[in-house]
């Protein structure tokens, strides 16, 4: 457990990432294991929307459970290009750890831009809930498709407001999430409980709004992790340096307690 971490952040604007850069960061002992990837479109008739998705998944012939499903939301890219691809350096590193992760693209070309103006907290809280949506779509469809998925406990990690998503699912559904790691999310407060687990890597450039993240009291008190990094918010994807994804993943790595 980290204790005594303080929060110091600078102002800044949410923006989404890039895809480029795309060293990976493996130990030897899984340098070998292939990782599989594959596109889809999945369709929700009921709010009659699709859902890209990227699948990562390891290439074998084994059927074993993985240990996790994980599932990323990218942050705000301004309803243009591919934000979800980028995330690999995450999505390959966990499935050479024997992870099951896809990543959905949240974001149509037709959708309403993210709201900029007014109680963010509430303005945005219909581009969240249509994120919730999409990731309880993608958990439940991606669990009848591979029904070793079944026992696997359901991690998500959420850069920017993938990362305001990712908490307010945690919040609607803990029952069945394990663990949320948010990628300096900043306006959906952290629920202060002890399950789901909470862990937050925080930036050098940006602030959370007040009451969004837990006080060194309440990490203490509900097992939760705030962690100040020397990375900027728009560089906690692809666009990391080598350095910077080896801080992300050695995070990831310690709290999913992960063998090296």
């Amino acid at each position: 457990m980290i204790k005594g971490i303080f929060i110091i952040v600078l102002l800044g604007l949410i923006v989404a990432c890039k895809t480029g850069k795309n060293a990976e960061i493996v130990s030897s002992e899984t340098a070998s294991i292939s990782v599989e990837t594959s596109k889809d479109v999945l369709f929700d008739s009921t709010r009659n929307r699709k859902i890209p998705i990227l699948i990562y998944k390891a290439k074998t012939e084994q059927n074993i459970a993985p240990r996790y499903f994980v599932i990323i939301s990218h942050g705000y890219g301004f309803n243009k290009g591919n934000p979800y691809l980028g995330y690999s350096f995450i999505a390959e590193f966990l499935v050479k750890k024997g992870c099951f992760v896809v990543s959905i693209q949240h974001e149509l070309p037709t959708d309403d831009l993210l709201a900029m103006e007014g109680d963010l907290r509430t303005t945005r809280r219909p581009n969240w809930e249509k994120g919730v949506q999409n990731i309880l779509f993608v958990t439940n469809y991606l669990k009848v498709q591979n029904p070793t998925l079944m026992t696997s406990n359901l991690v998500l990690i959420g850069h920017s407001n993938g990362g305001d998503m990712s908490v307010l699912f945690a919040e609607k559904y803990p029952e069945i999430t394990d663990k949320v790691f948010t990628l300096d999310h900043r306006r959906m407060p952290i629920p202060r409980v002890e399950k789901p687990r909470f862990y937050s890597l925080r930036s050098n450039d940006q602030v959370a709004d007040e009451g969004v993240l837990p006080n060194l009291e309440e990490q203490k008190k509900f097992g939760q992790i705030i962690l100040q990094t020397p990375i900027k918010h728009n560089d906690m994807c692809n666009e990391a340096t080598h350095e910077e994804r080896a801080i992300i993943l050695s995070f990831i790595q310690k709290q999913l307690d992960l063998k090296k």
